[in-house]
């Protein structure tokens, strides 16, 4: 069975995070990847503690492995929320949207094992002086906010600059993305768009089915010009969006068109006037299945791959 210092680090069985996404992470989802062997990670957002609280109330429910919380760091709670993940005892913590270094002293103190998401080299090393577990190293392929360097650039290059483990997410769906993100250097994947294709998932069927509709060139990046970009699927909304960008509309006006558009699509299913937040892999996706089958697959997709390169050089040295 294909397992890493990832798995040892979490205990976990497979080496594989779910993204926290707003909305879309719930304890439902959370607590399915928990339960079948990866890392579920409830989305904190931009939700107070108590919202956060019955999330993990809900994980807690269905299973007893180690699960996560995603913190977003620009939260107006986000104080709030990393007090109850220590009063919680909440497993595994990522963050996202800034430098949680202010809050890793506390966290590490609890027993808490703290992955930031990074999308720059320079981030992951000034962390790694402040004691992060492991990195997330996050490509501009992936869904909601974005850096700006693509993931096949930037995992290696933080695998190179820091000494803890690393996970790579951006553009992950398939075993052949978990053998390529192992040959980079990372020990695991963080995946959000292939779960939020999950029977689990409790994004609305009209997102998912937008998903599956993806083709290749279906994503866009918004927002690139206010300095908080976000690749979204094209639509009604996207297109709208990019026109004010064109008009020279001011920061203040923008983010007021994106003002609850995620909630919309994610819970209401307005697929064309709210942000339905995917990542390139949604044109990798083609159906909506059990959290444990998705990852059932990607394990034996993956180790089906690894054998076949085993082969390749083994047949090699004996051609030799």
């Amino acid at each position: 069975m294909l397992r890493t210092v990832l798995c040892e680090l979490l205990d976990i069985e497979y080496p594989i995070l779910q993204g926290g996404m707003a909305w879309a992470g719930t304890g439902e989802l959370a607590g399915a990847v928990s339960r079948a062997g990866g890392l579920g990670i409830i989305g904190a957002a931009n939700f107070p503690a108590s919202v956060v609280a019955a999330e993990i109330a809900k994980v807690r429910r269905v299973t007893d492995r180690p699960f996560g919380v995603n913190v977003m760091l620009m939260s107006p709670y986000v104080e709030e929320v990393i007090d109850l993940a220590i009063e919680a005892r909440v497993p595994v913590v990522t963050t996202g949207g800034g430098n949680p270094g202010k809050y890793l002293a506390r966290l590490k103190e609890a027993g808490i094992k703290v992955i930031p998401v990074v999308s720059s080299v320079a981030l992951a090393r000034r962390l790694a002086r402040s004691g992060a577990d492991a990195f997330i190293a996050e490509g501009l392929e992936s869904g909601g906010h974005i850096g700006e360097v693509a993931t096949l650039p930037l995992v290696p290059q933080v695998v190179d600059a820091v000494e803890e483990p690393v996970i790579a997410a951006g553009g992950f769906a398939d075993g052949r993305g978990l053998v390529a993100a192992l040959a980079l250097g990372a020990v695991g994947i963080q995946m959000g768009t292939r779960f939020v294709c999950s029977t689990e998932c409790t994004a609305h069927p009209r997102v998912k089915e937008r998903i599956i509709q993806a083709r290749d060139r279906d994503t866009v990046v918004t927002g690139a010009l206010t300095g908080h970009p976000v690749r979204v699927l094209k639509n009604k909304l996207a297109r709208q969006y990019e026109q004010m960008e064109k008009q020279g509309a001011s920061p203040e006006e923008l983010a007021a068109l994106g003002v609850g558009r995620l909630r919309a699509a994610i819970v209401e299913g307005d697929v064309e006037y709210g942000s339905v937040m995917a990542g390139q892999s949604s044109a990798l996706i083609n159906d909506v299945l059990p959290v444990e089958e998705i990852i059932r697959r990607i394990m034996k997709e993956a180790e089906e791959i690894l054998a076949a390169l085993h082969r390749l050089i083994s047949d090699g040295q004996q051609q030799g």
